[in-house]
């Protein structure tokens, strides 16, 4: 018990360690281990799996109300799939893990384990998808894992193997296809912005870092604290370029042979995960908004000799009562560990409420709620408990909506020399630049090399320029304002 308390906690400062603590809190507070020998590849414990599946939930509620099937397609992708499309070969192809042998044997064909599905998800809408009847054609796959080769890994911000979800769309008009990608936006805010509390932005990638496919891709970016921008999700106007590649056709009103447009949506299942961890999370741990929380509120009874008995079924009574009301509770009747320890190991599982019951609180009638994201304490009746959590839940998810806007800082710039006094104070940098299509990649880059930051893109209704600003890399006029940013 000494060992396992001394090893117990947050050992570093948010603010101080941002790195340290965040791998502390994956690791201490039961999210995952990365210790399975294998870079990349992790061990997603029980806890971190418990609030995993209720963000899959809320985002399989989503899209689900947006008329979209579930499917699930098998990991193993076909090496003839990938070369017919020739931007997105080129663009996956260094990352792709390649299966060549089974046991001592040669393959006659070698496959892919899935990078991403446009590919496989294509190559059955051929032969799915006839006539316009059947647009627009929504499917979607949820709670699985796509492998990439990246070289730099970190639990929940970039991996060999990670978690997934996807949405692949087929329609009779591009008009129908881009009022999709709205759509896609709305459901990221629902969940991401409405449910988890992450502030982000959604913002028109590039051309040259759109996604290797696509005529564009619109990504949502969050600021984390330590100043730096997570990419959360994405969605993307394939055009028609892989319904031709797959031939995706349809037989019109007009009865000819048309090619489908097509979009896809990737909400990050792990950069959600991140940010949460990140941006909610304290110096003692996690703090979970409710709707991703395993439990609403842990019952804690505090024993005294003697009263053991009384206490116990003073919590357990707690216990029904709230579980009745369709709370998710969970009481901690371990008489091992004392109440300061359990305490501590609550907070760092971020469980939104802590009811404390002692002898006192027996025969008062009361208990103590104590809320995770202030800690702070109300002293409440038993007669009132079910009307008093559910307000407390909501207190605890106001508190951690208006903390998690402490980060999302947008500062304006108008000269390369107020971009690099700008540069240490982290977040977002809105200044003038000479555009987003391939012409101003050199721009870019350069700017990257010199200050490590880079162009993320610009907002939906961004207007051109209309004044002489400047850009400010090349010095040309500037086309946009566009959003500039460390990432990860």
């Amino acid at each position: 018990m000494e060992e396992k308390k001394k090893n117990f906690g947050i050992t570093v400062k948010k603010e101080e360690n941002f790195s340290e603590w965040f791998s502390q809190v994956v690791f201490k507070a039961n999210l995952a281990d990365n210790r399975y020998g294998l870079q990349g590849f992790i061990v997603h414990r029980e806890w971190g799996m418990r609030i995993l599946r209720k963000i899959y939930e809320l985002l399989e509620k989503e899209v689900e109300k947006d008329n979209h099937d579930p499917v699930l397609f098998p990991i193993a992708i076909p090496e003839k799939f990938f070369t017919k499309e020739k931007e997105h070969v080129e663009g996956f192809a260094p990352e792709v893990f390649w299966i060549t042998k089974a046991g001592e044997h040669e393959l006659a064909e070698q496959f892919a384990l899935r990078p991403t599905s446009e590919t496989a998800f294509y190559s059955m809408y051929a032969l799915w998808i006839r006539s316009w009847k059947d647009l627009p054609f929504k499917r979607y796959q949820s709670r699985i894992c796509v492998y990439r080769n990246e070289s730099q890994t970190k639990p929940f911000l970039r991996g060999r193997e990670f978690l997934f979800f996807e949405t692949h769309c087929a329609f009779r008009t591009h008009e129908e296809a881009l009022e999709q990608i709205k759509k896609d936006m709305e459901i990221l805010k629902k969940v991401a912005e409405e449910k988890l509390f992450i502030p982000f932005v959604f913002l028109r990638r590039p051309k040259w870092d759109k996604f290797a496919g696509a005529e564009d891709t619109y990504a949502a970016d969050c600021v984390m604290p330590d100043g730096k921008v997570s990419q959360i999700g994405t969605t993307h106007d394939l055009g028609q370029r892989f319904s031709k590649a797959f031939d995706v056709t349809f037989k019109d009103r007009d009865m000819k042979e048309k090619h489908a447009w097509l979009t896809c949506f990737g909400p990050g299942i792990w950069r959600l995960m991140a940010a949460v961890i990140a941006i909610h999370g304290d110096d003692q741990g996690l703090v979970l908004p409710s709707s991703i929380a395993p439990y609403h509120c842990v019952i804690v009874p505090i024993y005294f000799k003697g009263k053991e008995d009384i206490v116990e079924k003073h919590a357990k009574i707690v216990e029904s009562t709230l579980s009745k009301a369709g709370f998710k509770v969970f009481g901690d009747y371990n008489k091992e560990e004392t109440p300061g320890f359990k305490f501590n190991k609550w907070e760092l599982f971020g469980v939104p409420l802590r009811i404390e019951i002692g002898p006192r609180d027996v025969e008062s009638g009361k208990v103590v709620i104590a809320r995770r994201s202030d800690r702070a304490k109300t002293e409440v009746s038993i007669e009132d408990l079910a009307e008093a959590v559910k307000k407390q839940l909501e207190e605890n998810d106001r508190i951690i909506k208006e903390k998690s806007l402490r980060y999302h800082v947008i500062h304006e710039a108008r000269n390369f020399e107020e971009v690099k006094e700008l540069v240490k104070k982290g977040g977002f940098i809105r200044a003038p630049f000479c555009g987003i299509d391939e012409a101003c990649e050199q721009c870019a880059e350069k700017l990257q090399e010199l200050t490590g930051l880079k162009v993320r893109g610009i907002t939906l209704n961004e207007k051109p320029c209309e004044n002489d600003e400047k850009c400010i890399i090349c010095g040309k006029k500037a086309k946009y304002i566009v959003w500039l940013a460390k990432a990860y």
